[in-house]
């Protein structure tokens, strides 16, 4: 049972029902996975007392849980919403330095259809 003053986390669902976050964790190997499984956990946890190198702020009410296994880099890209919630709307693999900016407009524009169909806003 969940407390009132615990947060839970979401993953972003299209109009179809499709979770790409989850799918994208799917995709990982095993270990990856159980990385992410403690990161999200540490996550939902510390929610917006979290720091680097756990987390990072990217634009606006956007943020990135980062996770590096062997020599991949990943990120899933999250917000908070309300009822203390964290919602997951976008994972891919990192490439470069910085964050592509490709990658964070997906995450924007998953989060503001989110917002859109659920009604309410970002914290």
């Amino acid at each position: 049972m969940v407390k009132e003053t615990e947060w839970t986390v979401a993953y972003y669902a299209d109009a179809q029902g499709n979770e790409p976050v989850r799918d994208f964790l799917r995709s990982l190997d095993l270990k990856t996975n159980a990385r992410f499984d403690w990161s999200i956990e540490q996550l939902r946890v510390r929610n917006v007392q979290a720091h680097p190198p756990l987390v990072r702020h990217l634009e606006g009410k956007l943020w990135e849980l980062r996770e590096e296994s062997q020599t991949n880099i990943y990120r899933l890209l999250y917000a908070f919403v309300g009822n203390r919630r964290i919602l997951f709307v976008h994972g891919f693999q990192k490439q470069t330095q910085k964050a592509p900016r490709r990658e964070i407009e997906i995450g924007l524009r998953r989060l503001n259809d989110f917002l859109a169909r659920e009604g309410g806003e970002a914290q």
